[in-house]
């Protein structure tokens, strides 16, 4: 009652208590808590604005450098720039303004990171629904995304409605749309090429600003991987493969297929070359199956140790099935061929001396 006259039943009242130890360190240190306790708060209001912006594009300004990180600074929360995710050209300087993807925010102990990048793929989406706007409502649509950061990026872009030009439209007039994009890469070369359902007409496109001849798609049995052929004119051949193999590598990430480039002089001399090996083959052919039908037919039976005998030569093993079987021995000039009950078991280079061994079974 001393400290608040006619109070009332119930009512809070405040009182000052300090306890007996409580001197000038106790009370810095009161201090220091409770002020990192709103820290951390206000932290995590600031960067709880950005929990939902995963995956956005953010206009940040860089702050400094620490241990190969560059601290950018968004508003008032900051974000990291790790080295991996920073493009090799690029040099970052204090207040520098640039377009990060924020990439990831990660919870820690020390409460939200935010992860940004300038060499995501998506950092390219962004950009482009940010000056195009027929990207960004729908009508025009990206497709696929192939990037060698701070070098070059090809954007495979299709229309979603009729009458609508996707590489003019990414363009823009007189290419101010596009180089508004290459501006902010510093200077990144972006080829948008037109998106097709038919894989030679996309992998034809991919490797623009080369000209294709014609492109042939087949399987790779070995490697079991979709392989493209892709023929080129002789002058437009080191256009196609590009600087150190850049366009062609580009391309076949664009579309997903592995890339294969010929000038269409090769072609034509690996053409020519296996039509001259089928011709070969094909005469060999004829001349044995000649020399076959002519051959006089011998029967031996197959010794214990599955051989036979032949000018006195002995060719084998045979099958052990065939051990004590009457055989039949034809022979041309090459080889000699062993059937058993009409049926071609085994056949043999003929040797001059020594003992036959190899053979086609």
């Amino acid at each position: 009652l001393r400290m608040k006259p006619g109070v009332q039943l119930g009512e809070t009242i405040m009182v000052e208590s300090t306890p007996n130890d409580f001197g000038r360190i106790a009370a810095q240190t009161a201090k220091q808590v409770v002020l990192q306790g709103i820290k951390e708060v206000e932290r995590e209001y600031i960067y709880g604005e950005y929990l939902d912006r995963e995956g956005e594009l953010i206009t940040a300004t860089v702050q400094r450098t620490a241990k190969g990180n560059v601290i950018l600074e968004m508003g008032k929360a900051e974000a990291i720039l790790p080295p991996k995710e920073q493009v090799p050209n690029d040099r970052y300087y204090h207040g520098q303004r640039l377009k990060v993807y924020l990439m990831e925010i990660r919870r820690e102990d020390r409460g939200l990171r935010l992860i940004a990048s300038r060499t995501h793929k998506q950092l390219i989406m962004r950009l482009f629904e940010m000056e195009v706007p027929e990207i960004y409502n729908g009508t025009v649509e990206i497709k696929s995304i192939a990037r060698e950061p701070g070098l070059r990026t090809k954007v495979a872009v299709a229309a979603r409605q009729e009458g609508i030009d996707p590489v003019g439209s990414c363009v823009g007039m007189r290419g101010i749309r596009i180089q508004n994009i290459v501006n902010e890469l510093n200077g990144e070369k972006i080829d948008v090429v037109q998106w097709s359902s038919d894989p030679k007409e996309f992998i034809a496109n991919a490797l623009s600003p080369a000209q294709v001849v014609e492109v042939h798609l087949h399987r790779d049995d070995h490697s079991a991987a979709d392989v493209a052929v892709v023929v080129v004119p002789d002058r437009q051949l080191s256009l196609a493969i590009g600087k150190e193999g850049q366009n062609v590598r580009l391309a076949a990430k664009l579309t997903g297929w592995r890339i294969d480039i010929k000038s269409a002089t090769t072609l034509l001399e690996e053409e020519r070359a296996a039509s001259e090996a089928r011709g070969y083959a094909e005469a060999e052919q004829l001349q044995t199956e000649a020399e076959l039908a002519t051959a006089r037919v011998e029967t031996r039976k197959v010794r214990a140790d599955g051989t036979v005998v032949y000018q006195n030569h002995h060719y084998g093993p045979l099958s052990s099935d065939l051990i004590g079987a009457p055989v039949q021995l034809r022979a041309t000039s090459q080889k000699l061929y062993i059937y058993a009950q009409e049926k071609l078991v085994a056949s043999y280079i003929l040797l001059e001396s020594g003992h036959g061994s190899s053979g086609e079974s």
